[in-house]
């Protein structure tokens, strides 16, 4: 056969060639992997041994410590240590009154205190000859506080026994603190009554008073005027209505647009007359009556009336020995079944001739023109009131008992709460809704004191539930007789209203509000000077 041209053989020897070259390469390649590999877990094996110490000097330089007192078998930390328990051994020994012992172990915490503080002046170690009489010594005391069961449970069963009796100690001092504040907050200086007394001696005795007060009275169409300003206060004390008044009065752009309807008691009802026949407020007229003059106001009509003659109810408010004490004593206060306090529910029945009237309370103080009230839509509802469910006040849940299922059934927890003491009523739509009666009909489901238990706002919130306008917040600002409240609300507001038990009349009055309501009263009226007050 003939032989191919050497131009058409096969390349045998140059593929080998090639082949080999590629496998070494790669091996190389491999190889230099396995290397580089090594290499990084080596170096990163290294920096985390070398981070350990970094890490521990960085905590040994937050702390008051030496090189030596790491060591096991140091000294200086062993001195420490027991200086450490033998400090709290210490209170537990002088809580126990072992005084001796207490004296002791005060010794020897100072002569080892002694002892570190050479060893670090001179900037040396302890040794071993100097710190074993002190290890000892202080060792002997320790094993002793053992066996006295000075150890962790003990003390730590002492502690929680010393916090319990302070807790006990400080809720009787809060219960005690409560009562002498309620009691102080009902009980009427000594100044008020001497004005009460003076000015009732007065009116018996001046004819002409008599003889004014019949003719102001007789002369005053205003009071059935619906076109006038009609405001309402229910009170038995001078002073404070008075204030209520002049405020008014003082800051009126038409004070003689201004009416004001008063009834007190018959107690009070001459020295009101009295006050109120001889003082002029800028042109203000004011009637005064008496509760006693409303002859339908009996108890087969209102049942606080009929309460009052249940011998559970006068024992639980005026007897102090039902249910062992343990409602608080704000609950017991007889004030929350005086009629002049429950009178807002029957404004209606009381001016039959009005169409609107604006209700404040006695410890408020008027320093705006409430002239707009008189004027402000309600859209339909019964009640204007400023809402108090913002901040530090409550929603319905904090004044109901809503594990009453009749509570539960008709009222939302989270309802908005508001406050009695400036209120716009439209007596139009109250006589239309018939709200005096839905008041009844809480009352008479009531009368176990299931529902609420304290004053007339619980059982307002009832009544006019769903009857409610919200008004501004600046026209009623609250918490004068009991917190702090922002200067710029008291700036704004229109009615300052000294809710609380710190009233501005009393001694524990909140010193700083007392000039918002001071401003009002005439010291020097001759009266109120002979009755000392100042």
């Amino acid at each position: 056969m003939r032989r191919r041209n050497s131009d058409f053989r096969r390349p045998v020897r140059r593929r080998f060639s090639n082949v080999f070259w590629l496998t070494l390469c790669g091996l190389v390649v491999l190889l230099l992997i396995i290397l580089l590999s090594r290499t990084t877990r080596d170096s990163s094996s290294r920096l985390v041994y070398t981070k350990r110490p970094y890490r521990h000097d960085r905590i040994a330089d937050g702390l008051n410590i030496t090189e030596e007192m790491l060591r096991p078998e140091s000294m200086t930390r062993q001195i420490n240590d027991q200086i450490s328990l033998a400090k709290a051994i210490l209170v537990i020994a002088k809580e126990s009154n072992n005084l001796q012992f207490a004296w002791e172990l005060s010794a020897q915490i100072r002569n080892s205190q002694m002892l570190l503080s050479n060893a670090a002046s001179r900037r040396s170690p302890l040794t071993n000859g100097e710190s074993e009489s002190a290890i000892r010594d202080m060792a002997l005391l320790l094993y002793q506080a053992q066996q006295l069961h000075y150890d962790s449970a003990t003390m730590f069963m002492r502690l929680k026994g010393k916090i319990q009796s302070l807790e006990e100690q400080a809720n009787s001092f809060s219960e005690k603190s409560s009562k002498y504040g309620q009691i102080a907050a009902e009980e009427v200086p000594k100044s008020l009554y001497c004005l009460g007394v003076r000015l009732t001696a007065e009116w018996f005795r001046s004819s002409n008073l008599q003889k004014q007060f019949k003719e102001e009275k007789q002369a005053a169409a205003k009071l059935v005027d619906t076109g006038l300003y009609h405001f309402c206060v229910f009170s038995d004390n001078i002073l404070a209505t008075s204030v209520v008044v002049n405020s008014t009065a003082m800051n009126s752009k038409n004070p003689d647009m201004v009416v004001f309807h008063l009834v007190t008691d018959e107690v009070n009802y001459a020295a009101m007359k009295a006050w109120f026949t001889m003082n002029s407020f800028r042109g203000v007229t004011v009637v005064v009556q008496k509760i006693e003059e409303f002859s339908w106001l009996n108890a087969s009509y209102v049942p606080v009336l009929k309460q009052l003659q249940d011998s559970d109810t006068q024992n639980y408010y005026f007897s102090g020995n039902h249910d062992n004490s343990r409602t608080p004593i704000k609950f017991r206060n007889p004030k929350y079944l005086s009629m002049l306090n429950h009178l807002r529910f029957y404004i209606p029945e009381v001016f039959p001739a009005l169409k609107k009237v604006v209700f404040l309370d006695d410890d408020v103080v008027v320093q705006k023109d409430l002239s707009a009230l008189f004027t402000t839509d309600l859209n339909g509802n019964v009640n204007g009131a400023v809402e108090t469910c913002m901040e530090t006040f409550h929603r319905y849940h904090k004044y109901l008992n809503y594990s009453h299922p009749l509570i539960r059934q008709h009222f939302d927890p989270d309802a908005c709460g508001w406050a009695f003491g400036m209120n716009v009523f439209d007596l139009v739509e109250w006589r239309k809704r018939n709200v005096t009666g839905i008041y009844h009909y809480w009352q008479d489901k009531n009368v176990d004191r299931t529902l609420w238990k304290l004053g007339t706002l619980p059982p307002g919130l009832l009544t006019f539930y769903g009857l409610t306008e919200a008004l501004n917040p600046s026209w009623h600002v609250l918490g004068f007789g009991y917190t702090n409240v922002d200067s710029k609300l008291i700036e704004k507001g229109a009615v300052l209203h000294f809710n609380g038990n710190s009233k501005p009349w009393l001694k524990i009055g909140i010193e700083k509000y007392k000039p918002l309501w001071d401003k009002y009263v005439d010291y020097s009226h001759p009266l109120l000077q002979q009755c000392n007050f100042h």
